[in-house]
């Protein structure tokens, strides 16, 4: 907190706060600063002190003064910025589309476009305080222990595999026996992959960018979830895709919206969470799921099903990949969530009239992915201890999420969407990026709804994770923050 014992100023040590999220990314470009009314009141000191703060912020090029509106965080980054915005705003104007039934589709949103999922990115390894955090995207480290992991590695190093995979490169496909495991993983799932079709990566979202590599060109438009996971909005647009938000819903996309993308802009791929759906919990129905292969079929465009969330995901769960057999569908996963996610280890499953091209996108980024730890997972999933692993997890979520949402409940919050998987997608009645700039300042990291779309707008939504917000403390900061924004 601001005090008047520091050596600095409060002037100074306000303009530092502000400095140091803001170069941290934790307040992103395009960020509307508390009012200085509002930002006196929240720290206790005069409207003068926040005025001085607020011009010494301008003066280092970090907020600019937009006139009747307040002060804005700059993109320091990239000059120009707010030119930049009018000019994308004027294009998707330009770009609208008269529909069959009257209405206007915007359209594609351009490149250029308010897209700040560094800002999420940067708070996962940024330590806000020693309270868990609610908009973490992971679960705790501690939660992840698991003896297995060393034994495995140690017994992978202590054979010739070791000099082997450090003397050499690995097989560009990625580790053999590997593979093979994962291939018998993926027929457990109805997913016919043999080891040939599956390619290692360094995480999925590796993957998910070889995939993009190889099948766009900047200008391509493609078909995103909206709500969804911002760092996926963000890869695209810095790829120059033009990304097409498609609403999700319980059962699946916006079909109607997307019918009317596929006539008007003919995206290339269509970018979809089937189950345990981020930031909502949404799974896939089976309805849905033909209605979207069909549309792919009809109008020629491939799907990319991130699976991230497989291992705590229930055995009936509806997967795009199951229904199409690897046709038109490329199936995206890894283990960062479950297990180790400083191994980097995800995969993807193609159609094999595609492995060849993805192959050589990956060669041309990363070469090969480092085989001792993928002989060292391929072991622990060969031998049960990945699947005993998970079931112990999905067991203490259940009974976290129990917990976090009767703690939400009592805070006076409401769930979007039904409580599910690793997330809660909770409706505050306040504008959750001021929220989040409020509760910064109490040590906790939040996850505001305006992240998860492509347009960064005003949102009252948030994304919790589960694990996280079994504390009553956090509810009860919240609570009093919320009736202070109020």
């Amino acid at each position: 907190m601001l005090t008047r014992s520091s050596n600095h100023t409060l002037t100074e040590q306000l303009a530092e706060r502000f400095a140091e999220r803001i170069r941290s990314r934790l307040l992103p470009a395009g960020t509307r600063l508390p009012s200085v009314r509002e930002c006196a009141r929240q720290q206790g000191v005069s409207p003068y002190t926040v005025v001085a703060a607020y011009d010494q912020l301008q003066a280092q090029g970090l907020v600019e003064a937009r006139n009747q509106r307040g002060f804005y965080v700059r993109d320091f980054v990239q000059n120009g910025a707010l030119a930049q915005e009018k000019k994308a705003l004027s294009a998707i104007q330009n770009a609208a589309v008269a529909m069959p039934d009257g209405r206007r589709d915007s359209g594609p949103l351009p490149s250029g476009s308010r897209i700040n999922a560094t800002a999420l990115i940067r708070g996962m390894f940024h330590q806000a305080s020693t309270h868990p955090q609610p908009g973490s995207g992971v679960f705790p480290s501690e939660w992840l222990e698991a003896g297995f992991m060393a034994a495995a590695v140690r017994k992978v190093t202590a054979s010739r595999a070791l000099q082997e995979g450090s003397l050499q490169y690995g097989d560009p496909m990625g580790d053999p026996g590997l593979r093979q495991v994962l291939a018998r993983k993926l027929a457990g799932l109805d997913i016919p992959a043999p080891a040939g079709q599956i390619i290692t990566t360094v995480g999925a979202t590796h993957a998910l960018d070889i995939v993009s590599r190889t099948l766009l060109r900047p200008g391509d438009p493609v078909m995103v979830e909206e709500p969804g996971w911002s760092v996926e909005f963000a890869r695209l647009d810095a790829l120059g895709m033009r990304i097409l938000p498609v609403p999700r819903r319980a059962d699946g996309p916006d079909l109607e919206v997307m019918a009317r993308y596929c006539e008007a802009h003919a995206p290339k791929l269509f970018v979809s969470v089937s189950v345990f759906h981020n930031p909502t919990g949404y799974c896939l129905a089976p309805g849905s799921a033909h209605q979207v292969l069909q549309l792919a079929q009809r109008h020629n465009f491939h799907i990319v099903e991130d699976d991230t969330y497989s291992h705590i995901a229930p055995a009936h769960a509806t997967r795009l990949t199951v229904l199409d057999g690897l046709r038109r569908t490329i199936y995206v996963s890894g283990f960062a969530k479950i297990l180790a996610p400083n191994w980097r280890v995800g995969y993807l499953a193609a159609p094999p009239d595609l492995v060849e091209r993805l192959l050589d996108t990956k060669l041309l980024s990363t070469l090969t992915t480092p085989s001792i730890l993928e002989k060292a997972l391929a072991l622990c999933i060969d031998q049960g201890q990945l699947r005993r692993h998970a079931e112990r997890m999905r067991l203490r979520l259940a009974q976290a999420r129990t917990r976090s949402v009767q703690l939400a409940l009592e805070a006076g919050c409401g769930f979007a969407a039904e409580p599910a998987g690793l997330f809660g997608w909770v409706e505050t009645g306040v504008d959750t990026d001021v929220l989040a700039q409020r509760m910064l300042d109490e040590g906790y990291l939040l996850a505001p709804g305006a992240l998860f779309h492509a347009s960064r707008q005003p949102c009252t939504l948030m994304r919790i994770n589960f694990t996280t917000t079994q504390d009553a403390a956090f509810w009860r900061v919240f609570q009093r923050v919320v009736a202070q924004s109020r």
